[in-house]
């Protein structure tokens, strides 16, 4: 395989599916939610208490799939489909309450998520990932309903924020990776079968896997730094702080 990351093959990550069905790329990773018109079932799965897990949402997105969601996915080859769990919120002060919540500028994870971030007494600004970093630099954004890996590097938001609260009500961003279906006809029958072995369910559960210790690896992190300015907060939980 020959990889093409950082958006070699088109800037930005909203055209992931439609250049796997064009056949800009064999095989894209993207986000549903960028193209919502798209996926109105698959947006189901991203609402707060549908599941508290990567892996318990994968495999709640599975167990409807065939029946619900194939029909989304007709135009190509669907190699996995997974979540990231938001978990938590990653701001530049403290939202871990009703009254630091008010007025503040968060990216919820989708903007099906928008009116929960409203109901909280927060502002919603949705903004591509890629902007995150910048926006709350700048003060453009206050918080990011965040996963924990958001805050730790590669993606390095402990930079920036001084708060992580965690026990919001989770949220998911639903993540598939596809193939272009003229190239998968293509394949002799021998690779396609070798590809049809590793679709589904083990692909979609491994990208959970993987998304789930992520987040693990990097609460672990969080509590042992000491040279972040970084408050850790568990809402309804006592209080615990990493950092100086």
């Amino acid at each position: 395989m020959k990889l093409f990351p950082s958006g070699q093959l088109g800037a930005g990550p909203v055209q992931q599916y439609k250049r796997a069905v064009e056949g800009v790329a064999d095989i894209t990773f993207g986000v549903p939610a960028h193209t919502p018109a798209i996926f109105p079932e698959t947006m189901l799965a991203i609402p707060s208490g549908k599941a508290a897990s990567s892996h318990d949402a994968t495999a709640r997105l599975l167990a409807v799939f065939d029946e619900y969601l194939a029909d989304e996915y007709a135009d190509v080859k669907l190699i996995g489909l997974t979540t990231a769990a938001g978990i938590g919120i990653a701001a530049t002060k403290d939202v871990s309450t009703i009254e630091g919540l008010q007025g503040a500028k968060i990216v919820p994870f989708a903007a099906l998520t928008t009116p929960i971030i409203e109901a909280m007494g927060a502002v919603p600004v949705p903004m591509p990932v890629t902007e995150m970093y910048t926006g709350l630099s700048t003060g453009t954004i206050d918080g990011i309903y965040a996963t924990c890996n958001n805050t730790t590097p590669p993606w390095n938001l402990w930079n920036l924020t001084t708060h992580f609260v965690t026990n919001f009500p989770v949220q998911h961003a639903v993540i598939f990776v596809v193939m272009n279906r003229e190239r998968y006809d293509g394949l002799s029958p021998d690779h396609r079968a070798i590809i049809d072995d590793l679709s589904g369910e083990p692909a979609s559960m491994k990208l959970a896997e993987g998304f789930d210790g992520a987040d693990a690896r990097a609460l672990r992190i969080m509590g042992k730094t000491t040279d972040k300015n970084n408050e850790l907060i568990a809402l309804f939980l006592p209080r615990t702080i990493f950092g100086g």
